[in-house]
């Protein structure tokens, strides 16, 4: 009998055991609800190894992590085989039912390889027999929406047909529950849900079996594992709660704002401003270039307004730079090198935000001289050099090579010289690379196993350096564009940035609407023009604030006249997406009080807003449409109310009421626009009641008071 090893928290118990039916067990405290986990299994020299374990002992010391949690990691010998090691890697935080946990495979003495019979990936990371579990519910966070072209979080029951047929799903996020219990299995990765890497397989025999399992790109056929350079799993997480699935997500929500990550600037409610919209309608509107407003004296002007309105982080788009990959501040469009911009958003109180394309490299940088041989590449052929928004042609780099570590120091390097601590990476695309003189698969590998290898890589690649930067830079966020298909969306980037949600949505040619390809400002953006239509979009994003927390999407909002449309974009951007866009310079002086004025109440209670669980009434573009953002632990927050479609014809005033009843006792210091009234009932609730004659927005805020 094998002696249990244990660790955990006020919340669960974790026995590690190493037996054949349970790794290791966790076990909710005090009830004793328990899930044995199995052993992840290995295809080595054409056989498979299941990690049955003897001799576990703790490797080293516990580890505090940055934000709270502690580390622990344990090895054993494989029974039968004491050539093959496994460590098992813990992390855990108090008051959390989730706790984070990988693997990683070593081999003393002959070198070993992990093979692929039939051509496929054979690893299972992990199978548990969930007995008296009725429910499974697959929680998908990338699938990819044409008709609002922005990615989407939904939630799929796995049908009783799925699991006779043991059909791979996505996740990857599988939650399982009956009338007592929920608990999730979930793996951090990322990709389009229609092309996986990474998948759960279920079935019911006696009970219901969910199992975790690798699909491609895992790792190459004959990759080698020894004694220095071990087989590295992703993470995964395991959690369980006394309630319902809704019970789960709020816990879970809670998991990944305060716990998943060790680099809370990304958690951080600010405000921002980027200034790539006016660029595009400088463009489309006014005949220009995309960069003739990336200058100096613009630029200026652009943050006295933004300072007006209380932005936090100015971000300065594409344009900026003289070339990609050396990334040196373009001297004719800045003389100074952006130190006016510095030096006035430091009087201000702002912070500084660029844009960069990380896989991009001008054919005359330096960049290019030095790391030419990481230049991506497909059957050995290289892509044409391209322009990068009207600068110097670049080629596309391969991030999965030396070249990544390169661009993080860079990145580090501009931090420490311009001030720079928020970065938006933009125009990754998942796929295209599978050159073997770079770190996904060498000569031994087939080139389309190189190919699934490098998308595998480049989706925990991004996420190492963005690591990287954040250590060594604490303010910095990096934000990563996923507003185009295909790429890496899932829970891997969350663990050290956040998701650049939607740049303008669904084109013209999404509806079929035929596109001039004849006039060189035709502009294929359908949700480009001020008014309540974009913010409808953009607000049907917030399904993800049920499971992960909406500050993890950065959405923008436009600023425009007149002040219902002012109303409908603060509303909106204060459930959590935070960016404003447009044209700044021309929002009329009442428009930017009233916008200053709602964010100043909002930055009251923002933390509050950003840590509390979603209530909503309605969808986005329905009527009624409503948003209860109130932290229970205080009461401060806001409600925000819309009223939508007035239908034909659009001018003609229509009185439109909504009434709602908040779900937790609300803080009774109150401010609300002029269209709401505000009562509370015996038990602390706020009962409020809204008019609305046209397309609009009430917002009431709770905890407040005017300055």
């Amino acid at each position: 009998m094998k002696e249990a090893l244990t660790i955990g928290n006020d919340v669960y118990r974790i026995d590690i055991k190493g037996q054949k039916d349970a790794l290791w067990t966790y076990r909710l405290e005090p009830s004793g609800e328990s899930y044995s986990v199995r052993p992840p299994a290995f295809e080595l020299g054409g056989k498979v190894h299941e990690a049955e374990l003897a001799c576990i002992r703790e490797a080293g010391q516990p580890a505090r992590l940055t934000g709270g949690g502690t580390e622990r990691r344990f090895r054993g010998e494989f029974l039968g085989d004491e050539g093959l090691v496994l460590e098992m890697i813990f992390r855990t935080w108090d008051g959390s039912p989730v706790v984070r946990f990988a693997y990683q495979l070593y081999a003393r003495g002959e070198e070993r390889f992990l093979t692929k019979n039939g051509g496929t990936d054979h690893v299972e990371y992990a199978r548990l027999e969930l007995e008296g579990y009725e429910r499974l519910l697959e929680v998908r966070l990338s699938d990819f929406n044409e008709l609002a072209h922005q990615y989407r979080l939904t939630e799929n029951p796995v049908t009783d047909r799925q699991l006779d047929h043991e059909a791979v799903f996505a996740g990857p996020l599988a939650v399982a529950s009956n009338d007592r219990y929920a608990m999730l299995l979930a793996y951090e990765h990322g990709s389009p849900s229609t092309d996986l890497y990474i998948g759960f397989q279920a079935h019911r025999a006696r009970s219901l079996a969910l199992a975790m399992k690798a699909i491609k790109g895992n790792y190459c056929h004959m990759e080698r594992v020894d004694a220095d350079r071990g087989y590295r799993t992703v993470w995964m997480q395991l959690g369980a709660v006394q309630g319902d699935a809704s019970s789960l997500a709020e816990a879970y929500r809670t998991f990944v704002l305060r716990h998943m990550s060790e680099h809370s600037a990304s958690r951080t409610p600010y405000i921002f401003y980027n200034t790539w919209n006016f660029q595009e309608r400088n463009r489309y509107w006014n005949k220009k270039r995309y960069l003739d407003s990336m200058n100096l004296i613009h630029i200026l002007n652009e943050i006295d307004a933004a300072h007006r309105l209380g932005i936090d982080v100015f971000v300065i788009d594409t344009g900026w730079f003289v070339k990609t990959g050396d990334w040196s501040v373009s001297p004719e469009r800045f003389p100074d090198g952006l130190s006016r911009i510095k030096e006035k958003l430091d009087g201000y109180g702002m912070k500084l935000g660029l844009w960069f394309d990380p896989k991009a490299v001008a054919l005359t940088s330096e960049a290019y001289k030095a790391y030419e041989s990481c230049i991506v590449s497909w059957n050995g052929v290289r892509e044409e050099p391209h322009a990068i928004w009207e600068t110097e042609a670049s080629v596309r780099m391969c991030l999965v090579s030396p070249y990544g570590e390169a661009f993080a120091d860079k990145l580090i390097e501009l931090a420490k010289r311009l001030g720079v601590v928020y970065f938006k990476w933009d125009a990754i695309s998942q796929y295209g690379c599978n050159d073997p003189r770079h770190d996904h698969g060498g000569e031994h590998a087939t080139p389309e196993e190189r190919g699934e290898r490098f998308s595998f890589l480049l989706s925990l690649k991004l996420v190492e350096i963005a690591r990287k930067v954040a250590a060594a830079i604490p303010e910095a966020i990096v934000d990563f564009d996923v507003t185009e298909d295909y790429r890496c969306v899932g829970l891997s980037f969350l663990e050290a940035g956040k998701y650049f949600l939607i740049n303008n949505g669904p084109y013209f040619p999404n509806f079929d609407i035929p596109a001039d390809g004849s006039d060189e400002f035709y502009n294929y953006n359908v949700f480009f023009h001020p008014g309540p239509a974009r913010s409808m979009l953009c607000r049907s994003a917030y399904a993800y604030d049920r499971w992960l927390p909406s500050i993890l999407f950065l959405t923008h909002y436009f600023p425009d006249d007149p002040a219902s449309n002012q109303n409908i974009s603060i509303a909106s951007l204060i459930l959590g997406h935070n960016g404003i866009w447009g044209d700044l310079l021309r929002v009329s002086e009442e428009g930017a009080d009233r916008i200053r004025n709602l964010l100043t109440l909002y930055k009251q209670v923002r933390d509050d807003i950003t840590a509390s669980y979603p209530v909503t009434r309605g969808e986005a573009g329905s009527n009624p449409e409503i948003y209860e953002k109130i932290n229970a632990a205080s009461g401060r927050g806001a409600v925000v109310l819309f009223a939508n479609s007035f239908g034909m014809p659009f001018d003609r005033p229509r009185p439109v009421r909504h009434t709602y009843v908040t779900a937790r006792q609300a803080d009774a210091r109150v401010w609300h626009t002029d269209n709401a009234k505000v009562v509370f009932d015996g038990s602390g609730r706020a009962v409020i009641e809204a008019r609305f004659e046209r397309a609009d927005a009430a917002i009431v805020f709770f905890g407040v008071s005017e300055k």
